[in-house]
């Protein structure tokens, strides 16, 4: 039973990877009939980031096409500027620049987070299609409106030059158009400090007519790359395409980029709308009531690829004012800071009650050890020091059941020929529960304390899997990236060795050949696993490992080799024994 039980953990990590790798894994590059349909054909023309192309209602039949006529004058613009700038907003933690065409944001560079190039993380896209949206376009019914308000060169008010200085209080950036027309336009953004987060407000007007626009946001979540190259065959498990997430009616849904075709639009009360992917989010924060429009973007990427990317639109009620958006790391108590709810875009699974304070724990040890990879290692140590107990009473268990295998062999050979159905079967449980009786062994003594243990590994190995921390986390040696798969393999070997040593450890007599199979196998199945598993997991089980090898030597070196007693035979075969050695007496007796 003991080995079945330890069969069924292992199996059970091999499902939550399963589970991470076959849900969050990059999507396949869609055919080119696919990425037509996913990104709709745009009318040609110098105006990029207009919008007209977001998603709508699937029920909403598409208008006739309007009738070819000549291109009218555009109107004379009365609040504008002569040319196309960018102003800069330096906070204390990102860079970002918008354009006066439009009032668009065209960089959001993190300054603590590094791309592959050494350069910060930018999560605003570049090299978009054209007619693919910048964030902060606007878009209204009429498309000729929606082109003029994301094209036009806005005046950038109040004391805003060229650069502005954000990182000791919140400043305001102002855009302004107007022209003869009657079209009105003016976008408001207040960046705070450290948080990451961007206060937007826009007001529109056409001639004496209040208008309600969209805001867009688009493809994201931008030239995402890896803090380093893996340097090996495999992909780095940190590149996953971004997901559609929300909080609605206190749930947290979350949409995979191959499943937004199936609910494009979402309206209703949220506490929380965006995109993220493993480590980073953009959203909406506390929007109240709104209307969500998702739409899955192919976009080219290096070497002849396509990059995965999702678009995202909203619309309020009433025209948009002071809605705040998020666009950063998914750091838990930055998260927390912003909003209680927000945490939960960290996805720790169901263990995560649990993850929560070991990720607390972590960064504590981090405080004094000042690395993350020594971190993970005395946190290792430390939980097995907790969990030591549990783990020495099921070994404990698991000798007394080991010294009662060859009676049990004689039982269950006894009862060998009956079938599964047979009646008889009941004898032999009724004999093997008396034997555990006789013996004082409860053999559910050495499955509970090994069961206690899984949240715990689990919980520790989801964290290690999501928290932001170990991204770009040196570690030393050749060890560049926790985050990454360990570029030159060696942790995974030394998972497989260690795991090999455990199971020499493991007494084998008791297991039929299709356990000790699977045993065999099973150091080689996880040595392929971690080949690309982010090095800081490989890490904490190479540790746990050779933990749990010391924790065996200590456990039988304290209560000594182990006893196996003797199968006692049959009554019959007792009888039979003496009759034969009373004729053989008897004979050389006469004799």
């Amino acid at each position: 039973m003991e080995r079945r039980v330890f069969i069924a953990i292992i199996l059970s990590f091999l499902v939550l990877y399963m589970y991470q790798a076959l849900f969050v894994r990059p999507a396949p590059a869609p055919s080119a009939r696919q990425a037509a349909t996913a990104t709709p054909a745009r009318p040609a023309g110098p105006a990029t980031g207009t919008g007209t192309g977001s998603i709508t209602d699937p029920n909403t039949q598409p208008a006739p096409p309007a009738p070819a006529a000549a291109a009218a004058p555009e109107p004379q613009a009365l609040v504008s500027e002569p040319s196309e700038r960018e102003i800069t907003i330096d906070t204390a933690t990102v860079q970002a620049a918008l354009t006066n065409r439009g009032g668009r944001l065209v960089h959001w560079r993190l300054k603590e987070y590094r791309d592959n190039r050494g350069q910060p993380v930018d999560l605003v896209a570049s090299d978009l299609p054209p007619g693919e949206p910048l964030p902060f376009a606007l878009r209204v019914d009429d498309d000729q409106t929606t082109a003029r308000m994301n094209n036009a060169l806005y005046r950038v008010s109040g004391d805003a030059g060229s650069h502005v200085d954000a990182t000791h209080g919140p400043r305001t950036v102002s855009f302004e158009y107007q022209d003869a027309a009657g079209i009105h336009i003016r976008k408001d953004f207040r960046f705070d400090p450290r948080n990451y987060i961007v206060v937007f407000s826009a007001t529109a007007t056409a001639g004496d007519r209040a208008l309600n626009p969209t805001i867009a946001w688009g493809p994201g979540l931008g030239d995402i790359a890896p803090a380093a190259p893996s340097g090996g065959f495999f992909s780095p498990s940190s590149i996953l395409p971004p997901e559609a997430i929300y909080h609605r009616d206190g749930k947290i849904e979350r949409v995979a980029i191959t499943k937004l075709t199936d609910q494009p639009v979402l309206d209703g009360q949220f506490r929380f709308a965006g995109i993220d992917d493993l480590y980073f989010m953009a959203a909406l924060v506390n929007p109240g009531q709104a209307r969500l429009e998702y739409r899955p973007v192919a976009i080219p990427g290096p070497a002849n690829t396509q990059r995965q990317l999702i678009a995202q639109a909203v619309r309020f009620p009433q025209p948009p004012m002071n809605v705040r958006f998020f666009v950063g790391p998914k750091q838990f108590d930055l998260l927390r800071s912003i909003d209680t709810e927000l945490v939960r875009a960290v996805n720790f699974g169901i263990f995560g009650w649990l993850a929560v304070p070991l990720l607390g724990a972590l960064k504590w040890i981090h405080g004094f050890a000042g690395n993350w990879g020594w971190s993970i290692i005395l946190l290792t140590v430390l939980i097995n020091i907790v969990i030591f107990p549990l783990r020495h009473k099921s070994v404990v268990s698991m000798r007394r059941m080991q010294a009662l295998q060859p009676q049990l062999k004689v039982i269950q050979d006894r009862y060998a020929n009956l079938k599964v159905t047979d009646p008889g079967r009941q004898k032999m449980n009724t004999e093997v529960m008396n034997l555990y009786r006789e013996k004082g062994v409860n053999p559910a003594s050495g499955c509970i304390p090994i069961l206690l243990t899984m949240p715990v590994l689990l919980a520790f190995y989801a964290l290690l899997g999501q928290a932001i921390e170990l991204r770009g986390a040196q570690f030393g040696w050749w060890i560049r990236d926790l985050s990454l798969a360990d570029p030159y393999y060696v942790l995974p070997i030394l998972v497989t060795i260690t795991m090999v040593w455990q199971q020499k450890l493991t007494p084998a007599a008791s297991m039929d050949p299709t356990q000790q199979k699977v045993m065999m196998f099973m150091p080689v199945m996880f040595g392929f696993i971690f080949l690309n598993t982010a090095s800081g997991t490989v890490l904490y089980w190479f540790v746990s490992n050779l933990w749990a090898i010391g924790q065996q030597y200590f456990t039988n070196w304290l209560i000594g080799p182990p006893v196996v007693q003797a199968a006692a035979r049959p009554a019959a075969e007792r009888r039979l024994k003496t009759a034969g050695a009373g004729r053989t007496a008897g004979a050389e007796k006469h004799s």
